[in-house]
C-alpha cells in the first residue's frame, strides 16, 4: 500500500503526492478445512487478538519465480556452505540498491521476485525485486528494489532472505472469519504490516 493523493486538474494536468512510508496488506483465506484444521485457526485467531504478530508473506510466490515449486530453496554458497534460501546483506548503495553476498554461484532473480531485509527478529522490510539479476561466481549480486529501503533503521549487519521472504504482520480487528459450518469449514482474515521498534 503506497498512500498517495491525486488530484486531476483544468487543462489536462493531474498531479500526485505521495506520502508516508509505504507498507504491505493482505488477505488470506483456507477453504475445505478439517475440524482439527479449523480449530488450530480458531487458537490462532486468539493469539493474534490477544498482541500475536505473524510473519506475512506471498503464498503463491515464497521463492524467486526461477525456483518456484514444492520445494525448499538449498544448495551450496559460493564460498561452500549449505544454501536454505538465507544470506548476507553486505552493502546499502542507496535506498533501492542493495548488495547481497552468500548466495550460490549463478541464483538467479527475477523482476517481480520478493526479498526481505532482517535487522532483528521484529525488525523486518519486504521488498520487490524491480530488475533481473544474476549473482556472480563468488555469490555476490547486486539488487534493485521496491519501496526503499530505510536506511535509518536497516543498517548493517542484516541478513538476506528468499525463502518465504515476509514482514511483520498484524490481524486486522473484526477481519476473521471462521463460519461452523459442517463438515468441512471456511476461514479467511486481512492483516497489515506492523512497524516495530
Amino acid at each position: 500500500m503506497r498512500i498517495r493523493d491525486t488530484n486531476r486538474m483544468e487543462g489536462r494536468r493531474t498531479e500526485t503526492a505521495y506520502s508516508g512510508t509505504p507498507y504491505w496488506i493482505a488477505s488470506y483465506s483456507a477453504s475445505k478445512l478439517t475440524t482439527v484444521e479449523a480449530a488450530l485457526f480458531d487458537a490462532f485467531n486468539m493469539d493474534a487478538n490477544d498482541g500475536g504478530v505473524i510473519a506475512g508473506y506471498d503464498a503463491h510466490r515464497p521463492r524467486p519465480i526461477a525456483y518456484q515449486g514444492s520445494n525448499p530453496l538449498s544448495g551450496v554458497k559460493a564460498g561452500g556452505g549449505a544454501f536454505n534460501g538465507d544470506a548476507i546483506l553486505q552493502s546499502i548503495t542507496d535506498g533501492n540498491t542493495i548488495v547481497v553476498s552468500g548466495l550460490p554461484s549463478g541464483f538467479k532473480l527475477g523482476r517481480g521476485d520478493y526479498v526481505e531485509v532482517r535487522k532483528s527478529t521484529f525488525v523486518r522490510s519486504l521488498h520487490r525485486i524491480t530488475q533481473a539479476a544474476t549473482a556472480s561466481a563468488a555469490g555476490v549480486v547486486t539488487l534493485k528494489i521496491r519501496f526503499a529501503l530505510n536506511t535509518q533503521v536497516f543498517t548493517l549487519p542484516c541478513t538476506v532472505h528468499f525463502e518465504k521472504p515476509s514482514c511483520i504482520m498484524e490481524m486486522d480487528a473484526g477481519s476473521f472469519s471462521l463460519p461452523k459450518t459442517w463438515p468441512n469449514y471456511n476461514v479467511q482474515f486481512t492483516a497489515t504490516e506492523l512497524f516495530l521498534p
